[in-house]
């Protein structure tokens, strides 16, 4: 079964270089294609894709609004944010908005590709280097207050674990930076989603910024 995907983005060379490659795609299919954030939010009411990969800066409604009203509307698609590096002050507001992956454009077709799977699985995807960014960015921050009560029912490795996420590490990498298998990383993350009431692993990186875990991250490497 294929993995049904609308594509909205203001440009149309990123459109049609977006459209071969998903065409081309045997497990992929493009159901719809718009040109700004409303297209895109009626589009994906009209047919409940399975991805929506959505630029940021469009005319009239942009791609964070438009992320939140799908989140909060009835269809069940993911959103993957898909920008350049000079839009940075724009991935915490996509991320609090409800998208799923954060992805930018100068990153490998087939890399993108594979993003998109693994968001329709019910996993989510952040760049690694957009994550550098995003921490470096909360780590220039005032120090944040006291952490959110719903993170002091997690453990120790369980915090760990969570730090790891925020830099943008895969279970692979956590396990190795650990020393645990990733049986055991898969686990951890598994009980951060449910005692954090969490979505996804996107939710659970915001999560790590607002209780400081990764601006403290930062600030260590820096010292």
């Amino acid at each position: 079964m294929s993995v049904r995907v609308v594509l909205a983005d203001d440009q149309p060379l990123i459109r049609a270089a977006l459209q071969m490659v998903i065409t081309d795609a045997p497990d992929l299919e493009l159901v719809a294609e718009a040109a700004n954030g409303l297209q895109a939010v009626q589009l994906t009411e009209e047919l409940d894709p399975d991805v929506v990969v959505m630029d940021i800066r469009m005319p009239g409604m942009d791609g964070i609004e438009a992320t939140r009203l799908i989140s909060q509307g009835p269809s069940h698609a993911h959103v993957i944010i898909l920008t350049t590096f000079d839009e940075d002050d724009h991935v915490y507001g996509a991320l609090r908005a409800g998208a799923s992956g954060f992805l930018v454009k100068d990153m490998a077709l087939d890399d993108i590709l594979a993003a998109i799977r693994v968001v329709a699985a019910g996993d989510a995807l952040i760049a690694p280097g957009v994550t550098r960014r995003l921490i470096e960015a909360f780590a220039d921050r005032p120090a944040p207050g006291p952490a959110p009560r719903e993170l002091a029912g997690i453990t120790e490795r369980e915090r760990e674990v969570l730090t790891l996420i925020a830099r943008g590490l895969t279970n692979t990498e956590i396990a190795a930076d650990l020393v645990i298998s990733v049986a055991t990383v898969k686990s951890y993350v598994t009980r951060l989603l449910s005692k954090l009431d969490a979505r996804d692993r996107v939710q659970l990186v915001i999560l790590a910024y607002e209780a400081g875990l990764a601006a403290d991250h930062g600030a260590r490497n820096a010292s």
